[in-house]
């Protein structure tokens, strides 16, 4: 993943950021036996999909050519050395 730039945008960044601080209150609110902060940090998770949608959707994110997979070439066929044929 590291050669086709997988979620280096401002969209993703962004989304995952808002995502994980809804995740972080939901934790700390479902410890402290608080539903409705629970609640309110799994909206804010939800949030954080639709902002980061909404972003790729405004051109922030990666172009749809881009999520295409590379054509690997054919592996090549190496074969065992002639003493270890037998």
């Amino acid at each position: 993943m590291a050669g086709s730039s997988h979620g280096h945008t401002p969209a993703a960044w962004t989304g995952v950021t808002i995502a994980f601080i809804g995740f972080c209150v939901a934790g700390a609110f479902m410890v402290m036996a608080q539903p409705l902060g629970f609640w309110a940090g799994m909206v804010i998770v939800a949030a954080g999909g639709v902002v980061g949608g909404a972003m790729r959707m405004a051109g922030l994110g990666q172009p749809r050519d881009t999520h295409r997979t590379p054509k690997v070439a054919a592996a090549a066929v190496t074969r065992e050395p002639v003493s270890a044929e037998g």
